[in-house]
Parts: C-alpha cells; sequence; structure tokens
C-alpha cells in the first residue's frame, strides 16, 4: 500500500504597514540684542521774578558834570524814575504790625557818630533828640525811619508823622543823612527825607534850619528844589510838573502840608521866589 504523501501550505505571513509621522520642527530665530533705554529729563525751569520796586543798580553811582555853582549839571529824568516807586532799604527793624510805632530820646553815641553833628555845629548835642517813627513805603509795606530834630519840638514832629502813618503817605527813605552825604559829588538821583543836617542854607553862607534840627525835607526826588534854572536833586526835573500828581508829591492841603501846618510848620512850596516843595520849618525858612 503505498502511502499517501501529505502537503502543508503555510498560511501567507502579513506585515503591518510602516506609517511615517512627520515630526514638527521649531523655526531657530536669530538672537534678539536689547539696546538699553536712556530717559532724558529736562532740567527745571527757573523763572526770576524782578520786583516791580526794585531799585535801579546805577542809582547813586554815577556822579553828574558840575555847573560853575558847584552844583550838578541838571539832566533829564531817566524814565525809571518819572514815576519813582521804589523799595525801601531797612536800616531799622521794620514795626512788628501796622499799628504806628515810634520813640523819642537823646541821641545814641552810634547814632550821632554816623550823623553830621560835629563840634562847631550851631546847636549842642543836648538841644536834640533822635526820633524813630513807622511810616509806609512805596513797596506798600511800613518801615521805621529815623531823624534827629530839635528836642521841643519831638513829640510834635511825632504826631506829625503819625498823622502820615494813618494816611498811608508813602516816604522812600527816612534816615539821618552822615556827614560824607554833604560834600558827595551830586549824582541827582537822592531821595533822602530827613531833619538835622549840619550845613549851610542851599545857595547861602548862613546855617540852615536843618543844622538846628527845626526842618525837615520830605521825599525830596518828587518834591524838588527849582530856583531858575537850578533843580535839586538834579535829576527831578520831571517833578517840577507839580500838575501831574503821583504818589510821593506834596501838594498844598493835603496830609502832608496839614499835618505840618497843625504842628506850627510850614511849606517852601509856597515861597515866592523859589520852590522848596520838600521843606518843612518851624521858622518858615
Amino acid at each position: 500500500m503505498v502511502a499517501a504523501a501529505c502537503s502543508t501550505t503555510a498560511a501567507p505571513s502579513t506585515s503591518p504597514p510602516v506609517v511615517t509621522v512627520p515630526v514638527p520642527t521649531t523655526p531657530t530665530q536669530a538672537p534678539t540684542t536689547t539696546r538699553p533705554t536712556t530717559t532724558t529729563t529736562a532740567p527745571p525751569v527757573t523763572t526770576t521774578t524782578i520786583s516791580p520796586f526794585a531799585r535801579p543798580a546805577w542809582l547813586g553811582t554815577q556822579p553828574l558834570p558840575l555847573r560853575a555853582d558847584g552844583f550838578g549839571e541838571v539832566q533829564p529824568t531817566p524814565p525809571e524814575l518819572v514815576d519813582r516807586r521804589l523799595e525801601t532799604i531797612d536800616r531799622l527793624p521794620p514795626p512788628p504790625g501796622d499799628e504806628f510805632e515810634s520813640t523819642l530820646g537823646p541821641i545814641p553815641d552810634d547814632v550821632l557818630a554816623r550823623s553830621s553833628w560835629e563840634e562847631g555845629c550851631p546847636t549842642a548835642v543836648d538841644d536834640l533828640s533822635y526820633v524813630t517813627v513807622s511810616h509806609m513805603g512805596f513797596d506798600g509795606v511800613f518801615h521805621t525811619g529815623e531823624l534827629i530834630v530839635d528836642a521841643a519840638f519831638d513829640e510834635a514832629i511825632v504826631e506829625v508823622f503819625r498823622k502820615l502813618h494813618a494816611a498811608g503817605f508813602p516816604i522812600e527813605y527816612l534816615a539821618v543823612t552822615p556827614s560824607a552825604a554833604i560834600d558827595a559829588p551830586p549824582t541827582g538821583d537822592w531821595n533822602n527825607s530827613a531833619s538835622f543836617v549840619c550845613r549851610p542854607a542851599t545857595q547861602s553862607t548862613s546855617w540852615s534850619q536843618h543844622a538846628y534840627g527845626r526842618a525837615i525835607d520830605i521825599n525830596p526826588f518828587h518834591n524838588p528844589y527849582l530856583k531858575g534854572d537850578l533843580v535839586i536833586p538834579e535829576l527831578a526835573s520831571a517833578y517840577t510838573e507839580r500838575g501831574d500828581l503821583r504818589p510821593g508829591m506834596i501838594v498844598d492841603g493835603d496830609v502832608v502840608t496839614e499835618a505840618f501846618a497843625e504842628a506850627g510848620w510850614s511849606w517852601g512850596g509856597n515861597w515866592n521866589s523859589l520852590k522848596d516843595w520838600m521843606h518843612f520849618s518851624r521858622s518858615g525858612r
């Protein structure tokens, strides 16, 4: 018997398909360079406020050519001084408030030393009195002024300035006049209100009433001396026009003339041969 031959057929082998999955890629970026930030700050703005009452820098520094009579040459008033309203330079401490303040008594040694009194003056030191009073300035605040007067009239003079204080009449500067001011070269722009000055009368060899402490000048620049072509102070010609009334000027019947009249003092603005609008005196001279 022939044995039958047996054949075995293998099933075909099936491999799973290969799947290719794309891998996302990250693009490479160039390195970034960051520049530092610079902040520029503008400098602060500085504002300088100039006071409307500021004194011109040239004031008192420019001597005038001399005339044949020894006075300074009369020249036109500088524009800054046509309506003169300058601040007061304080020599003494200002008053503590707006109330009138005053003192009177013998002249302290330090005050006498800076005054024009010297041996040969026509009045003795003991016959003079040192007076301080508060007064309004052109800058709108009160200041303390000083003057030397005949001791017989010191209380009356205090009352005069009390009335000027109450009225708010402005005075630029009220101070004791030193000897150096008498013979100083004329600048024509001074404005010191004062009483005692040991000097002769203007255009005279006789003693002035100032040499006795019996005369007071108020705001000389606003109220100048006028005789012919002579004006003192020499730059104050604008103030010889008395119809153009400006602060600090004295006119007949105002608080200044009335206050001095009540004290028994007369005004040089009423003189006929000349005008001395700044000047008040006990004797009328």
